[in-house]
């Protein structure tokens, strides 16, 4: 059976992880349809994953709440990332056919032929630390978390995201810039990237012809 994509526009973060993890439930009882990729947008959101420090995240409760921001502690490995409108959060729910690094290659391939097709060639996966990279600056953030050999959570690529989102963080702990695929676009030259609903319309597709090759 091919493996399947579907966008689920803006979705909170709460309600995308109770689709993964209803569709992981079923997988593991057999429902092989029930893998799928799962493409959204959340509305904005800091998220702690397993070995995630406090500290990281810089803005008080306060400056946080005031901003619309939720912060929630997620069930995927890595520290504090952000999740918000701009950004095209990459869910598959599947069986890892693969060991984990060439899974999360994989997705990051994908990623990066995409970014490519968009006038921004270069970007590359990175194992450690663990992302999609573009000239030294983090483009796509990824964390799994594994069941019997079923994944959920995944990829993060910044289409857009205001830059102004990460100062309340320290991204993954790291102190490394973040870029967006709309400002190495700017960089170059070019026009405003394509909405996040139109990268996943590409993404979607290439994904799942990836993964189940």
């Amino acid at each position: 059976m091919a493996l399947a994509w579907r966008w689920l526009g803006r979705l909170g973060h709460a309600e995308a992880l109770a689709e993964q993890q209803a569709r992981r439930d079923r997988l593991l009882a057999g429902d092989d349809a029930s893998a799928c990729v799962l493409l959204c947008e959340h509305p904005p959101t800091v998220t702690l994953g397993r070995h995630a420090r406090r500290e990281h995240v810089v803005a008080s409760p306060e400056a946080l709440a005031a901003a619309g921001v939720t912060v929630v502690e997620a069930s995927r490995g890595g520290d504090v990332t952000y999740h918000g409108p701009g950004q095209l959060m990459v869910y598959p729910v599947v069986r890892l056919r693969r060991g984990v690094v060439a899974y999360l290659e994989t997705i990051a391939g994908v990623l990066a032929d995409v970014v490519a097709a968009h006038g921004v060639p270069g970007a590359r996966w990175q194992r450690e630390p663990a992302g999609l990279w573009l000239d030294g600056a983090k483009l796509a953030a990824c964390g799994l978390h594994l069941r019997r050999g079923v994944a959920i959570h995944g990829f993060a690529l910044d289409v857009a995201t205001p830059p102004a989102a990460w100062q309340a963080i320290v991204p993954c702990g790291l102190p490394t810039p973040v870029v967006s695929l709309d400002a190495a676009r700017r960089a170059r030259g070019l026009p405003a990237a394509p909405s996040v609903e139109a990268i996943a319309a590409e993404v979607g597709p290439r994904l799942c012809a990836a993964l189940d090759a």
